[in-house]
């Protein structure tokens, strides 16, 4: 059976918009994602690649037809549950060390599920530590201890090593999709990556 990576920055709309899909693929493919946390600031500084939101600044009618993309993608999939961040771009680099952080406490998809959605369906400053500190407490994590871990040395240094070997494998924005080598770009590839899973 072929294997499929989700790498994956909590910043990123399109990201969740894909989170929220992916479980209907698991259940008709009947293959588990491997969510990779990735931080995106990274990928765009070893890429030299910008986010939509600055590289489309100057182009007119791009930003807006972006929006009409996910408009359409969230009507096509039934999500009724995106907010647009009013704080967007929000700085992820704690959340997503925070991912490392969980995946060795054996909370991650927890963690995972529940920073999605208090920053996409119950949109929430999440780059303020005190509303990040608040957040894991609400949501039943350890929040010291997870905060506290995701400042060490070690996990700083693991996510920054999934952001390389991530680049490396070809990555440049999120969401990307490996299955086996072969790489995705984007929510609207997820009809492809799920058709070359089904294929075997």
């Amino acid at each position: 059976m072929r294997s499929v990576e989700f790498h994956f920055d909590f910043g990123s709309p399109n990201a969740y918009l894909s989170h929220r899909v992916i479980p209907a693929i698991e259940k008709r493919t009947g293959v588990r994602f491997e969510y990779v946390p990735v931080l995106l600031g990274g990928v765009f500084k070893l890429t030299s690649n910008r986010s939509p939101i600055e590289s489309f600044a100057g182009v007119r009618n791009k930003l807006e037809y972006q929006q009409l993309e996910i408009r359409r993608f969230v009507a096509r999939h039934g999500i009724t549950d995106f907010r647009m961040n009013p704080h967007f771009p929000v700085n992820t680099l704690t959340l997503m060390r925070g991912a490392v952080a969980a995946q060795s406490l054996g909370v991650y998809e927890r963690y995972v599920e529940a920073m999605f959605r208090n920053m996409w369906a119950e949109p929430k400053k999440m780059d303020d530590p005190e509303v990040l500190r608040s957040v894991l407490k609400h949501e039943g994590f350890d929040a010291e201890r997870l905060m506290e871990l995701a400042q060490t040395q070690a996990i700083k240094d693991q996510l920054a090593a999934n952001t390389a070997r991530s680049v490396e494998r070809g990555t440049f924005g999120s969401p990307t999709f490996f299955v086996g080598e072969e790489i995705y770009f984007g929510k609207d590839k997820l009809g492809e990556v799920e058709e070359s899973l089904l294929a075997g």
